[in-house]
């Protein structure tokens, strides 16, 4: 399994701090699959939006479809969640 540096919570400062804050409160946590771009909030910030559109915007899939797609992928990946 590969090992990618991140910033946890407790550590985070400044802006990302904000961004986790903003996770948290929606989420009840910050997922794993945001954190692999905590070195960098900028890309963070920008990786956000698109990944909105995908799991809430507008499409064919309802909600239950797209985590069902997710955790299929998920699985094939070997991720633990």
């Amino acid at each position: 399994m590969a090992w990618i540096k991140t910033v946890e919570e407790q550590e985070a400062t400044g802006d990302l701090r904000e961004f986790y804050a903003g996770i948290k409160r929606r989420a009840g946590f910050i997922p794993n699959i945001l954190k692999v771009y905590s070195l960098r909030p900028d890309v963070l910030r920008a990786m956000q939006p698109l990944y909105e559109t995908l799991m809430f915007g507008p499409s064919g899939l309802n909600r239950a479809q797209r985590e069902m797609i997710a955790l299929l992928v998920s699985k094939l990946n070997n991720c633990h969640y």
